[in-house]
């Protein structure tokens, strides 16, 4: 399966904010919006950078007068990236090798997607579903 398969099925919108926007926005972002993370981009559809709530936390624990620094001095760059044409086992290995939840998905230098290893997980599971339902099915028929 292709990551353009679980876009297709979750939507592809995704929350972005500008570098020069202070971390006290992107947790405003994050909260009003229910979401893990936010993409930085310096123009509309290019990342230029990633920043979780965890990044926030984390920072927080150390500095707390960060709410009103950039995100650019928070966000992880360079970002990784996925294509829409990309396999969801390699992605899911990568995520979970890597250590990440989210994966902005961009082609041919737009933007078009965020995947979380939650969606990737939910649609591996509903594939394996598919493949258990397809065996039973013969075996009933056979």
């Amino acid at each position: 399966m292709k990551l353009a398969a679980v876009l297709a099925a979750k939507g592809s919108r995704v929350y972005t904010v500008r570098p020069e926007v202070s971390v006290r926005e992107a947790v405003a972002e994050l909260a009003a919006n229910n979401i893990g993370a936010l993409i930085i981009c310096d123009r509309p559809g290019a990342p230029v950078g990633i920043v979780s709530e965890r990044d926030v936390i984390r920072r927080m624990n150390i500095d707390d007068g960060v709410l009103d620094a950039p995100i650019s001095e928070l966000m992880t760059s360079p970002v990784i990236l996925g294509t829409s044409n990309d396999d969801l086992d390699s992605v899911l290995r990568t995520m979970t090798d890597r250590r990440f939840r989210h994966l902005p998905v961009v082609d041919d230098g737009e933007l078009v997607g965020m995947v979380t290893i939650g969606d990737l997980v939910k649609a591996q599971l509903a594939e394996f579903r598919g493949a258990v339902a397809t065996l039973e099915t013969r075996l009933m028929d056979d």
